[in-house]
């Protein structure tokens, strides 16, 4: 008999000690998987030029969390920027506020969970969030119009007009081949210059004609002297 109590005291032992191990393991988990306030985390950012302001939940348990963004003047709330659920993951799941923020401004983030109508998380991120010291900027604000060669030179706008392409000259070759279907008249004799060479061709066959008529006078003349003079002698 005292053998049986002594094994029944040593199994009731370890019956004791497993099911502490077995709660400690179960409360260890529980705590791991619980939701909290470590498990958010706010940041202000830009969506090219307009301000967004994100929070994101690593609760890995996916409890639902109601997460409220205040705006916040002298450690007070100036205005509800908005309000958002979001379900938690281990990789971490991100909501978006649009929020056209001004820099070193302060934002309040509550977050509120429940779970089986019990409270998880009822309160603020620590330290709430200031936002950049600068604004966000678009792409009109970062590009600046690159100054002409003119003006990086001198430094001031050139105001010389551009040659506009109606008024340009005609080149070279245009002006020789318009030329070229123009007949020259350089060569051509002008109306006194033929005048002059008539007036003196025809002066020149005037006296050669008036030459031949002259000497055909003489010898017509001639011919009948002689022949006169023949007969007068035949005649005696």
């Amino acid at each position: 008999m005292s053998l049986s109590r002594r094994t029944a005291a040593r199994s009731v032992r370890f019956l004791g000690v497993t099911a502490a191990s077995a709660a400690l393991a179960l409360g260890a988990a529980g705590s791991a998987l619980a939701c909290e306030i470590g498990d958010f985390s706010a940041a202000a950012g830009c969506d090219g030029a307009k301000g967004v302001i994100t929070v994101t939940d690593k609760d890995a348990s996916g409890v639902p969390a109601v997460v409220t963004v205040f705006l916040e003047n002298n450690g007070a709330d100036l205005r509800q920027v908005g309000e958002q659920t979001v379900e938690g993951s281990k990789k971490g799941a991100v909501i978006t506020f649009a929020e056209d923020w001004a820099p070193n401004a302060v934002y309040r983030i509550h977050v509120k969970a429940v779970k089986n109508e019990k409270i998880l998380v009822d309160e603020d991120i620590a330290g709430n969030l200031t936002t950049p010291a600068e604004a966000c900027k678009g792409d009109d604000d970062t590009a600046s119009p690159s100054p002409s060669a003119s003006e990086s030179e001198s430094g001031t706008p050139s105001s010389t007009p551009s040659t506009p392409a109606d008024t340009a000259t005609p080149s070279p070759s245009e002006s020789s081949s318009d030329d070229s279907t123009v007949p020259s008249t350089d060569n051509a004799p002008s109306p006194a210059v033929q005048e002059s060479n008539l007036a003196e061709t025809g002066a020149s066959n005037t006296g050669l004609i008036a030459g031949i008529a002259a000497l055909l006078v003489v010898i017509g003349g001639g011919a009948v002297f002689f022949g006169m003079r023949r007969r007068g002698s035949s005649n005696r």
